[in-house]
């Protein structure tokens, strides 16, 4: 069953990065808001979605979002394959613009996903907080 409970986790070494759902209302305490998905989540308004930015390469590749389908049964291997991604040029830009954006305040990640735990956002909140 999909949680609709926003996760936020800090420690002494790493941002304050929440992971919440796109069609949630915003929270005074989210900080920066930005939509993590490589497409437009659907029957959201772009001027209802009430966020700061929208980073499309930070999202894992069509062909690994439709290869995973959101089984959970394919998480891990899905997580070793996004993260691979994660390594190139163009996403590593991506992760280390998001990981800027936590200097000023708490960031919060924001996807259409309804599975939080096992979507991608979680691995890149991970990758965000392990970059140097």
């Amino acid at each position: 069953m999909a949680t609709k409970k926003a996760s936020a986790r800090a420690s002494a070494t790493g941002p304050a990065i929440r992971i919440r759902r796109v069609y949630d209302a915003p929270d005074p305490d989210d900080g920066t808001r930005v939509l993590v998905d490589r497409v437009w989540p659907r029957g959201l308004a772009k001027a209802d979605a009430q966020l700061d930015e929208w980073v499309k390469d930070a999202a894992p590749s069509t062909e690994l979002r439709r290869w995973y389908g959101h089984d959970p049964d394919l998480f891990p291997e899905f997580t070793s394959r996004y993260r691979a991604e994660l390594t190139t040029p163009e996403r590593r830009e991506a992760v280390a613009h998001l990981r800027e954006l936590t200097a000023s305040g708490p960031l919060t990640l924001l996807t259409a996903v309804k599975d939080l735990d096992h979507g991608h956002v979680q691995v890149l909140a991970e990758a965000i907080r392990d970059q140097e």
